[in-house]
C-alpha cells in the first residue's frame, strides 16, 4: 500500500498548514498530503520556493510567506489559514560551530526557528484547530547524539522535544507531537558533491537499519503523528536507530 493510500481517508478534505513547505521534506509532505486530498496552506520565508511547491501540487493550495522569528508574521499566517486541521513545522536555522565562536544573534535565530517559533505557532493557531487536529514539529537526533560544534543544534532539538510534551498537556485534547529525523537524503547533503554517496554509505554502515533515510520515511511518520488519534506528547524517532550507537 502506498503512503498516499494509507492516509487517504484521514486527509481527504482536511486543511494542512506546512511551515517549511518550500524545500526538502516539507515539499515532500505537501505533495503527499495534496495527493491524499488535503487542502494546503504553504508557509516559509521564500515566496518563490512556496510558489514552486504550490505549482507541483495536484490539489488546492495557498501560499503565505512566514518568518518564524517574527511573531507578527506568525499571527498573519494564522489569520490567513483560518480554521485548520493539522499544522506541521519542519523549520530549522543552523548555528553550528565551536562554542567559542558562537554569535548570539545566530543562536537566537536558531532558537526562534526551532523552539520559539513552534511555541508561537501553538499560541496563534491552537484556538483555530478543528476537532481531532494536531500540531507536529521537528526535533532531530542531534539532541540524543550530541557532537562537537553542534551544541546549539543539540540544545534546540532537545528543547523542542520537551516543548511538545508540555503543549500536549496544556492544549489537550489537541494533539502535539514531534518527529526527530536522522541523516536523510533529502537534498540537504547535495552540497557534498561527489562525496555525498560515500557519506551516505558510511551513515548506512553505522546505523542499525543499515541504510540512510529518505524524505518519504520522514513523511510517513509525520502522517502517522497527524492522523493517529491516540498519539500525543510523543517524539517519533526516524533515524534508523542512529541515536543508539
Amino acid at each position: 500500500m502506498t503512503t498516499t493510500g494509507l492516509f487517504q481517508d484521514s486527509l481527504d478534505g482536511k486543511r494542512l498548514v506546512v511551515v517549511g513547505a518550500g524545500s526538502h521534506i516539507g515539499r515532500t509532505l505537501a505533495l503527499t498530503a495534496s495527493a491524499a486530498g488535503a487542502e494546503l496552506v504553504l508557509a516559509g520565508p521564500d515566496a518563490d520556493r512556496l510558489s514552486a511547491t504550490a505549482a507541483a501540487l495536484p490539489g488546492p493550495a495557498r501560499i503565505q510567506p512566514t518568518d518564524l522569528t517574527d511573531e507578527g508574521s506568525i499571527a498573519a499566517l494564522a489569520e490567513a489559514a483560518g480554521r485548520a486541521d493539522h499544522v506541521v513545522s519542519t523549520a530549522a536555522l543552523p548555528a553550528n560551530g565551536p562554542v567559542s565562536d558562537l554569535v548570539l544573534a545566530d543562536v537566537q535565530r536558531a532558537f526562534a526557528a526551532k523552539v520559539f517559533g513552534p511555541l508561537l505557532l501553538a499560541k496563534h493557531l491552537a484556538g483555530r484547530m478543528n476537532e481531532g487536529g494536531s500540531l507536529t514539529f521537528f526535533s532531530g537526533f542531534a539532541a540524543w547524539r550530541p557532537a562537537p560544534e553542534r551544541v546549539v543544534m543539540a540544545t534546540t532539538n532537545g528543547a523542542l522535544s520537551f516543548l511538545v510534551e508540555a503543549l500536549a498537556v496544556e492544549l489537550a485534547p489537541l494533539r502535539v507531537n514531534a518527529v526527530s529525523p536522522g541523516i536523510i537524503d533529502s537534498g540537504a547533503w547535495d552540497r557534498l558533491g561527489g562525496d555525498k554517496d560515500s557519506f551516505l554509505r558510511g551513515v548506512a554502515d553505522r546505523n542499525p537499519a543499515r541504510r540512510s533515510g529518505t524524505p518519504q520515511d520522514v513523511v510517513r511518520s509525520v502522517l502517522y503523528a497527524m492522523t493517529n488519534p491516540f498519539v500525543t506528547g510523543t517524539v517519533l524517532h526516524v533515524d534508523g536507530g542512529a541515536r543508539l550507537v
